[in-house]
């Protein structure tokens, strides 16, 4: 059974969330869930138990108790959907959308020469 547990203080590592489980049973993997950018906590983790009734046990063992100072939210864990990404909606890449698509590398670099048809015949006229 997948567990999440949620308000975990930050100072909390991998190894206390497998020890504060391990009472209940088997202990399948523990994981306090880190940002990406700065590597810190992100306050929640997961605990897989290796059987349903170890799983449901922890869970009322653990879920309100008081840990290095936090009362901990802990529930079976809901099922990734397709649609649960996470982070700033990523995957699109280099799409930047927007006006002015396609212009490549031109960037105004030309600014000499002929600027068009009228300026230049105004020039014969002076």
């Amino acid at each position: 059974m997948n567990i999440y547990v949620a308000n975990v203080p930050y100072s909390v590592k991998d190894q206390d969330l497998h020890e504060l489980f391990s009472p209940f049973g088997e202990v399948t993997s523990a994981k306090i869930i880190m940002d990406k950018a700065t590597n810190r906590s992100r306050g929640f983790g997961f605990v897989e138990m290796a059987n349903d009734d170890a799983g449901r046990a922890a869970i009322e063992g653990t879920n309100g108790k008081s840990f290095h100072g936090r009362d901990l939210v802990v529930n079976e864990a809901r099922p990734r959907t397709e649609g649960d990404r996470g982070g700033f909606g990523g995957g699109r890449g280099s799409d930047r959308g927007g006006y002015g698509g396609g212009r490549g590398s031109d960037r105004g670099g030309d600014r000499g020469g002929d600027r068009g048809g009228y300026r230049s015949e105004r020039r014969d006229e002076y």
